[in-house]
């Protein structure tokens, strides 16, 4: 891989982590992802002021941008219609945000367990109707995204197989829903419960992948180390991207965001990325 095509690394971050990072982000025009608006607190207050305050730090800013969607307390795939219709209004809401900061692309949780690895076809018509809750819950959801031009990555959390997650989001049959990869999350899933290693996971999305989290573990936890702390083989997933047609967002998406720039320069330093 020459330098000329390695890809460049973005970042998660925060209003708050944000400016430290600016001149970082704005040198190579980097990816993007903002993470003030996953709480229910956030997107139920007046958070139109913060979103100001984050177009106005993005100032001078071209890389791609979007922005973590809600999670907490909720899965995509509840039987309860009731619970479907409160997740369905807080995606709503993520999109909101997207349309104040001009954001292009929301992450949303994947709703595979380990357990429905372990049990989904042992009960007929399970893993349908699992597909069809997802769809009566994010229906509308999609419909809005395609015409705001914004699209929603569904990032694997529990997921053994990544083959679920990926026809769940080629279900849908549209361009604003697309595969997200979690390193960390799928190294936990390999190490701690016999899933495919990371590398697998890029390799059967293919084209699919646009977005990627970029994060090291030990296998056991969900560590959000910064590349280079845990035992993840970055040099395959590097490869198995390179074997693509797909151009994910790279975002080091760490719980220090001090260590954001310690990470990148590691991955740099191993010839795999800008």
């Amino acid at each position: 891989m020459t330098q000329a095509t390695r890809p460049v690394l973005g970042a998660a971050l925060t209003i708050n982590s944000l400016p430290r990072h600016r001149d970082w982000l704005l040198e190579k025009q980097r990816d993007l992802e903002i993470q003030d608006f996953h709480k229910a607190e956030v997107l139920d207050g007046d958070w139109r002021p913060l979103a100001e305050r984050l177009r106005a730090l993005l100032d001078g800013h071209t890389g791609r941008l979007g922005i973590h969607g809600p999670f907490w307390g909720f899965k995509i795939d509840s039987q309860d219609p009731e619970i479907r219709a409160v997740v369905r209004r807080r995606m709503m809401q993520g999109l909101d945000v997207c349309a104040a900061l001009g954001a292009t692309q929301m992450v949303v949780h994947s709703p595979f367990t380990t357990w429905d690895h372990n049990n989904l076809d042992a009960f007929p018509g399970a893993r349908a109707q699992l597909v069809e809750r997802v769809h009566n819950t994010l229906r509308d959801v999609v419909s809005r995204a395609e015409e705001m031009g914004c699209e929603l990555v569904i990032e694997n959390i529990e997921d053994k197989d990544p083959r679920d997650r990926i026809a769940l989001a080629a279900s849908f049959n549209s361009a604003a829903v697309k595969v997200s990869l979690d390193t960390g999350h799928a190294n936990y899933a390999h190490v701690s419960t016999g899933a495919p290693p990371v590398d697998f996971h890029v390799l059967l999305a293919g084209e699919a992948l646009h977005h990627i989290h970029l994060q090291d573990t030990d296998g056991h936890a969900d560590r959000h180390w910064r590349p280079g702390q845990g035992n993840i083989l970055w040099h395959s997933i590097f490869a198995a991207l390179a074997t693509t047609r797909a151009n994910p967002r790279l975002i080091l998406e760490l719980r220090d965001h001090n260590a954001v720039l310690d990470g990148a320069a590691h991955l740099v330093a191993l010839g795999l990325a800008e």
